[in-house]
């Protein structure tokens, strides 16, 4: 793994940026500050750049990570700004499989979700299914709006450092 961080570190803020923009769903700019902090030693110190750049944005840029989050189970094959990551990601929760009363049951809680918190229900559905996601939806509706932009935000980092590990993987195998 030493020489995938020789070859991240060595890389220029363009090709750092293509490999790694994309952890944080529509938001390269989280990639092009974290850039900055190179030399990166391991995947943890990698990861904890990241965390630090979305943990050190104003509450606003904060928001705005998190609204570019898809809402779940209602775009997959309908919305173009879904990405092949997030596509991917709901397909393994199940979440493109939905019967159509938990069409129905997500519909509802995402507009709950929405309407309390002007912003979607971010979870990571990698590490979910469908029982769990609507569970959570059902009790994290009831956070106050503080508590939940630090939960989306916890979630997110968990998005982006499963995928940077695919990236990290890609890296490695092209090595």
């Amino acid at each position: 793994m030493t020489r995938v961080f020789d070859i991240i570190n060595g890389m220029d803020e363009d090709a750092f940026v293509a490999a790694f923009g994309a952890l944080y769903e529509h938001s390269p700019w989280i990639a092009r500050e974290a850039f900055a902090k190179r030399p990166f030693s391991d995947t943890e110190s990698l990861l904890a750049v990241f965390r630090d750049v979305v943990a050190g944005a104003p509450d606003e840029k904060q928001l705005v990570l998190v609204r570019e989050h898809p809402e779940l189970a209602r775009r997959a094959g309908v919305d173009e700004s879904l990405t092949k990551a997030s596509q991917s990601e709901q397909a393994s929760a199940g979440l493109d499989r939905l019967t159509p009363e938990e069409y129905a049951r997500f519909n509802a809680l995402n507009d709950a979700y929405r309407e309390r918190f002007a912003m979607p229900f971010v979870i990571c559905v990698r590490l979910s299914d469908k029982g769990l996601i609507l569970s959570e939806m059902a009790r994290r509706v009831k956070n106050t709006p503080e508590t939940e932009l630090r939960t989306a935000l916890a979630e997110i980092d968990r998005i982006a450092a499963l995928r940077c590990a695919d990236v990290l993987k890609r890296l490695e195998s092209d090595a």
